[in-house]
This record gives structure tokens, sequence and C-alpha cells, in this order.
């Protein structure tokens, strides 16, 4: 590896890190502004046109606000655990392909890290299995009972939806033959989406990543009227912050995953070859782009439906939450893999 080499990958993780904190705390504002949306109200319009820069405001208020830590807490966990749950996010979008390669100087250059990883998607289940502690941790150290509790509860509900999307995900993984995400965007940018052939992987995925999120209806680690704040109530200034900032960076990265697995990557037409269809060269500049702006389109889409469900459906009862990950997702994952093995038996795919 040369130094251009270097300056290429330390150029790439600087521009992903400060895209998805920008995209992170530009989500915060979506989400208030869909929300007035749905509701009938308003919603944030006094901090810069259209209240574009509210995001900003608050993250500067949570920076000169106090760090206040409970004199009972384990002040080392404490301040981990937020640390845990950002490092988590950061890691897993260095492995999501967000464009495809394109030539320029003689180089193939990719937005991706890591583009060429043939374990991609073993390190993104990795990884989200890694991201339990910082929520967990982040509970137990507070030595808060309410805080105790909204660290089990997302303990257990984590691991517990865990196991319904790593099996999702295996039609796709068998259908394309490949655990790299770019040779399963470039298996469905010949013919159609995933999303066609795996309709029932991609319900059961969208709901786990929402329930790994801690999204509503799942928001159980954090449900307000029996358990205060949750996992995070001792929290305060910019640990609160990275908490928080993690939920939205998470989203998002779910968000591109479902892009890739099941909606054609950075693909731009369902069935039909981009490159034919534009009239431009594969892999030139202008194409890659276009690609790269359908991959954000899809995945910001995505975003879009987090959001809405958020503030549509009422949150589930914890018995309720649990019956659905192990008596319906968890059978569901099973039934999709041997539906999956029998139709490509039969196909001899």
């Amino acid at each position: 590896m040369d130094w251009i080499d270097f300056a290429i990958i330390v150029a790439k993780g600087g521009i992903l890190v400060n895209a998805m904190l920008i995209a992170a705390a530009y989500m915060v504002l979506a989400e208030r502004k869909i929300a007035a949306w749905i509701q009938n109200r308003i919603g944030p319009n006094r901090v810069g046109p259209w209240g574009l820069f509210q995001s900003f405001a608050d993250v500067f208020k949570l920076y000169l606000k106090e760090d206040v830590v409970p004199a009972a807490a384990d002040y080392r966990f404490h301040a981990l655990a937020p640390v845990i749950s950002i490092a988590v996010a950061i890691t897993v979008y260095a492995v999501i392909p967000w464009s495809d390669a394109v030539e320029i100087g003689g180089r193939m250059i990719s937005l991706t890290m890591a583009p060429d990883m043939n374990v991609a998607l073993l390190v993104i289940l990795a990884m989200t299995s890694v991201g339990v502690y910082g929520v967990a941790l982040a509970g137990w150290s507070s030595n808060n009972k309410y805080s105790l509790m909204g660290g089990l509860r997302s303990s257990a509900q984590m691991i517990s939806y865990e196991l319904s999307m790593g099996l999702s995900i295996i039609g796709v993984v068998m259908i394309a033959g490949s655990l790299n995400l770019v040779d399963i965007i470039r298996g469905q940018s010949a013919g159609a989406w995933n999303v066609f052939y795996q309709p029932i992987a991609f319900i059961i995925f969208l709901v786990t990543a929402l329930a790994e999120t801690n999204r509503a209806p799942f928001d159980l680690p954090e449900a307000e009227p029996e358990l205060v704040g949750g996992y995070h109530t001792e929290y305060s200034g910019m640990k609160f912050g990275l908490l928080y900032l993690a939920e939205y960076a998470n989203m998002l990265a779910s968000s591109a995953i479902m892009a890739t697995l099941f909606l054609g990557g950075w693909d731009i037409i369902p069935f039909l070859d981009d490159a034919t269809i534009l009239g431009l060269e594969p892999g030139s500049l202008p194409l890659v782009l276009l690609q790269h702006g359908a991959f954000v389109g899809k995945s910001l889409l995505l975003v879009f439906v987090f959001i809405w469900i958020r503030w549509s459906l009422p949150r589930f009862r914890y018995d309720q939450l649990m019956n659905l990950g192990w008596k319906i997702l968890l059978p569901l994952s099973l039934a999709n893999i041997a539906v999956t093995g029998t139709v490509m038996l039969l196909l001899n795919r």
C-alpha cells in the first residue's frame, strides 16, 4: 500500500464519519418535522430557514450542559457505554457498499471502506450483536433500578430479534451464493431485486430492525410511563447525545442494509440494465454518481418508513413483544428458509 492508497482510505473514513454525523443530525430534524406533519403541527421553524439549524442548536446545547454522573454509578462503564454504541454504528458504515467502484487516475475507487470483504454480512451481524453491550452497560452502570430494567429489557429484546434477523437473510444469501454485499447487489442488477423473491424475509427484517434499534412500537427499553427514561435515565450532556445519535445512526445503517439486501443497492431500475437504459458507460463517473444517489434515496425512503411507523403505532406490551419475536417471526424465518431451499432445488439453481 503506497501513500496515495493510505490517503484515499483516510479520506473515505473522514467522509463516512462526517456524513453519518450530519445525516443523523438531520434525521432528528426530519423526525420532528414528519411527526408534526402527521399530528397536524408545525414543528421546528425558528432556528435558521425552515428550522434547518435546529439540530445543530440542540447539539450545541448538549455540549454546554453539565455532565452529571450519579455518585453511586460506575464512572468508567458509565462513560464507556455511549462510546460503544456510537462506535458500533460507525463500524457498520465501513462495510456498507454505498456505491460501485469508479476508475479515477488508473485506480478503482469506491466510497466503501472494504468493498471486497467476503464476510461483510457476518461483520454486520457481529457488530449489531456487540451493540447490545452499550445499552446493557448504560443501564447497569447507572445504578438506577429504572435504568437497569431498561438495560435488561433491551438485552432480551435485541438478542431475541437478532435470531430472526439473522435467519431472514439466509434466503438472500442462498440466492446470491455469497456473503459479499457487493456480490449480492450485482446479483440483483441483472434481474429482479430480492424483495420480489423474498417478500416475507424483507418484512421480517424490517420488523426486527425496528426492534434492534429500539424504535417504537418496540421502544420498551425506554418506555417513559414505566421506566422514566429507561437505560439513559441517568445520562446528560453529550453522553446522552451520543446514545441518542447512535439510535439514528443505527436506523440509517439498517435502512442501507435493507436497501442492499432487498432493493438492489445502487441498482436504479429493476429488471433492466442501468448503463444500457441511461446510455452511460459501465463504471463511468456519471453512472456511479446516479447509482449512489439511488442507493441514498432508497435508504432515506426506508428511514421515512421507520419514522412513519413510530408515529402511527402504539407501543407493545412486553409479553406481546416477546411472543412476536419467538412465536411468529422465528417460525416464519425458518419456514422461509425451507421454502427458498425447496424452490431452488426444484429449479436446479
